[in-house]
């Protein structure tokens, strides 16, 4: 069933809000450098799991393993120090400062000083350790040339770069993409492969994505939820002829 190789396994997680199950008995687990995909229909219980691996739900029942050693679930403030990074839907980016600032700020736990609101440390070394950071961030994600600009003046597709780029300035061993295609464009959405492709190669990417191309595409692995459940997981091909899928996600047109 699983390995105490898997970068990060979780088992048996549940999760309820008042009188409603989100997640019951939910398995998982996610290879050093592999791509695995969480899909299922609006409702089924995604991101709610993201949220309990990120701090942000505590579950009920469950058991949280990163790198074959049983722990806690992680807390929002110990992500970093776990290697654990995540982007978030809506991208989340301070319309009133630089590309480079709102990278910066996903470095903060590099200062010595903090971070107090949006004003970033000033503390000579620091400041120039998470500015080089950050502008290598940028440069992996192919937004070098943005550092300067206002986050409110780029286009969608860029926030998303930047977006991502926050996320890798942590140098995490897991990264965490929360519809990473959402909004995109053919054109883009190559591009993005193209790019978790590449990040693959220094760590592990859980993505939560409706786009059948992207997960089909990039995915070495996916897990289907549906109502709170793991209804099927395996390789693309092997969900994409699942019956209990096809019936509760994809339709007979897949």
């Amino acid at each position: 069933m699983s390995t105490n190789t898997a970068a990060l396994r979780v088992e048996g997680v549940t999760v309820s809000f008042g009188g409603l199950r989100a997640l019951n008995d939910v398995y998982f687990e996610i290879g050093r450098h592999e791509v695995v995909g969480l899909i299922g229909p609006n409702g089924a219980g995604k991101t709610t799991l993201f949220n309990a691996l990120c701090g942000l739900v505590q579950p009920d029942h469950g058991t949280f393993f990163l790198d074959g050693k049983e722990s806690a679930f992680p807390r929002t403030d110990n992500l970093v120090d776990l290697g654990i990074a995540r982007t978030l839907q809506g991208v989340g980016l301070f319309g009133d400062l630089t590309v480079l600032e709102n990278v910066m700020i996903g470095a903060q736990h590099l200062a010595q000083t903090g971070l107090i609101s949006a004003a970033l440390a000033r503390n000579g070394k620091d400041e120039n350790r998470i500015r080089e950071r950050s502008r290598i961030a940028l440069e992996r994600v192919y937004a070098g040339g943005l550092a300067e600009r206002r986050a409110d003046t780029l286009s969608y597709p860029d926030t998303k770069r930047v977006a991502i780029a926050r996320a890798l300035v942590s140098e995490p061993s897991i990264l965490m993409l929360d519809e990473p295609a959402g909004g995109l464009g053919t054109q883009d959405i190559e591009w993005m492969n193209l790019l978790i492709r590449n990040l693959s190669a220094q760590m592990s990417v859980l993505l939560v994505e409706h786009h059948m191309d992207v997960v089909m595409s990039v995915c070495s692995k996916l897990y289907v939820l549906n109502f709170g459940e793991v209804i099927s997981s395996g390789s693309a091909e092997t969900v994409r002829r699942d019956p209990a899928v096809i019936a509760a996600y994809l339709g007979t047109g897949a």
